[in-house]
Order: C-alpha cells, then structure tokens, then sequence
C-alpha cells in the first residue's frame, strides 16, 4: 500500500514496515529473512510477538535506534551489539528527525492480559500530510477519541486497529473505534497468527464501511 509517496507493508500480526524513506519497523514478528535493515524499530510492549528479539536480531544495523517500552529492555539489551535505543511510555511526544511520533496508552477495558498499568503503548506518526496511528494492543479506550484532533486541514489518517479479538478488539469493536476516528484508511491487524481470522478483517471491514470508513485488508508481505 501507498499513500502521498509512504509506502505501507504489512508483515503479519501487528508487525508493519513504512518506507518515509527511512526504515522504520513497528512489533516485527516472524518476518521473512533478507528484509531490509531498519532506521528505526518502534516496539508497543514486551509480550513475545511484539518484542521478538530474534526478528529485531534480522533488521538491526549499527545505526539503528529502537524505541520501546521500559518492560522490553531487558530483552533488547540482550543483543549482541551496542543498542541505541529511547524508553518512552504513553502520551509522550519525540522527534526524531522530520519524523514526530506521539505515544498514546494501550490497554484492555475489560481483559487483564494488557493493563493499563503497565504503561504499555500505541503510536501516531506524523510524516509531512500523513498521519498513521498503530493502536497497540488495546481495546476501544477513551483516549482514542483525541486522534480526530489531530486530523486538521488535508491531514490524512491511517489507523491500524487489532480485530482479533481474545487479547484485543474483536472485529465489531474494531470497527466502533474506527466509526469514533473516522481514519482515511482503516487497517485490521492482529489476525491470522496468534489470533483472529482473515473472517475476523473481513467483518471488520463490512462493518467500517456501513459506516463510511474505508477498510484496506493488506496480504502478508
């Protein structure tokens, strides 16, 4: 997927890859060997399919900069190479270059696998006119509702939401938060690994677009 010259790759569960041209990875999970070393790899949480050191391990370079979570240092440190590396936690905002990324929380509502506690995270990039939200792990929270500030002017925004339900959002909720964002473009991730179906993306995207909102269903790079 492409939109205003950013290209958008989905490498399954919640791992994705964005060519701004920097590099940039977000929860990289078994992806294919020979990928392309990252600039920068931006980790939402320490649960095994969203801080994999031995995919990191594929993409790292001696310039890379990780952005993560506290709780997933000392999986990260475990490399055997010197890490540059930035702890954040939720509503934080850093910029790295032209690239500015706000951290939003990430949590479950009704579920303990991810507390809101915890500190754990989603992201919002601003590249130029393009927005692109990564939810995280998370149900429909509240703090979701201060995206559509941010989508002023001919901002366009891109939400990636889980669909899978179990750990995160099922597809219904899913689509309730992307009817509250009114994002450009919808993505359903967290499915067809760990958990969730390509039925649960394909609900998700019949729902949304009853309500207006256009759905992008990517295959797995």
């Amino acid at each position: 997927m492409e939109i205003d010259g950013i290209e958008i790759k989905w490498l399954g569960n919640a791992g994705f890859l964005i060519k701004t041209p920097k590099i940039i990875y977000i929860d990289p999970y078994n992806i294919k060997d020979g990928m392309e070393k990252a600039d920068l790899i931006f980790l939402t949480h320490s649960h095994y399919d969203h801080c994999s050191v031995a995919d990191i391990q594929k993409i790292l370079k001696p310039e890379t900069k990780i952005i993560m979570t506290a709780d997933c240092q000392s999986s990260v440190l475990r490399l055997d190479i010197p890490i540059h590396f930035e702890i954040v936690e939720p509503n934080m905002e850093i910029i790295l270059g032209e690239l500015k990324v706000s951290t939003f929380p990430a949590y479950n509502l009704d579920k303990s696998f991810h507390s809101k506690t915890e500190g754990w995270i989603g992201y919002l990039f601003k590249i130029k006119n393009l927005l692109i939200y990564h939810a995280g792990d998370t149900d429909n929270i509240p703090e979701m509702q201060k995206l559509t500030g941010y989508k002023q002017g001919d901002k366009k925004l891109i939400a990636m939401l889980p669909v899978g339900g179990r750990f995160t959002m099922t597809s219904e909720e899913a689509a309730e938060a992307a009817k509250l964002i009114q994002p450009d473009v919808a993505i359903p991730i967290h499915w067809g690994s760990i958990a969730g179906t390509k039925e649960d993306a394909e609900e998700f995207k019949e729902l949304c677009e009853e309500s207006g909102v256009k759905v992008e269903i990517l295959e797995r790079e």
